[in-house]
């Protein structure tokens, strides 16, 4: 399986590499003002959604608002890994430094990509997430860093899933950061600054803090 996708090399050759995937309605392009301010100079992978919602470019298949199709989340999920893995070699991309950063729908298969395929990212960025899937067993996501990025008024990520979906983490023993704000389905300065400073202190090296 491929993707509609771009690739944008690092200005800085010591940087991350960033997978976004954008919510739904989103392309490829829609999360690149967001890496810039993430990860300046950060190399960038960005696929389009192979799933088509009314039109509308998504990364796994729903059954009606905030139900999945976890079948098809397994299944998705399996080909963007897959994906991930195989642009990563091809570009000589070291996996200890692949983040994925997303928003909502994007998030969410970010989340499922974590939980079923551990080590194919170093960990992520979520925002507006939900709990995609519930692993049959959890996996070990020692050394795996993950930030949760959620709004208080979200009633299309209500709190209550951020939170559900942290406990997940945390309990396959990622190193989890939950950050709320305010507001509701969207991106905010707040959390975005905050992302940033978390980001960064995770790539940064040994002798650079």
């Amino acid at each position: 399986m491929t993707y509609v996708h771009l690739f944008r090399p690092a200005t800085d050759p010591t940087a991350a590499t960033l997978v976004l995937l954008h919510g739904t309605g989103g392309d490829e392009h829609d999360l690149l003002p967001l890496a810039d301010l993430l990860a300046p100079g950060a190399a960038v992978l960005s696929p389009r959604g192979n799933v088509l919602e009314r039109g509308m470019p998504r990364f796994f298949r729903r059954l009606a608002e905030g139900v999945f199709d976890v079948e098809d989340v397994v299944r998705r999920s399996d080909e963007l890994s897959a994906f991930v893995r195989d642009e990563a070699g091809r570009r000589g991309v070291d996996p200890a430094r692949l983040w994925a950063v997303g928003f909502s729908n994007g998030a969410n298969i970010a989340a499922a990509v974590l939980l079923r395929h551990p080590g194919v990212f170093a960990g992520g960025v979520l925002l507006a997430p939900m709990v995609p899937i519930v692993p049959e067993r959890l996996p070990d996501l020692g050394g795996t860093a993950v930030f949760l990025g959620a709004g208080r008024q979200d009633h299309i990520a209500p709190p209550a899933q951020p939170e559900a979906l942290a406990d997940l983490f945390r309990r396959s023993g990622a190193d989890v950061t939950l950050d709320w704000h305010p507001g509701g389905h969207q991106l905010v300065p707040s959390t975005v600054h905050a992302a940033r400073a978390w980001l960064a202190a995770r790539l940064a090296g040994p002798g650079d803090a």
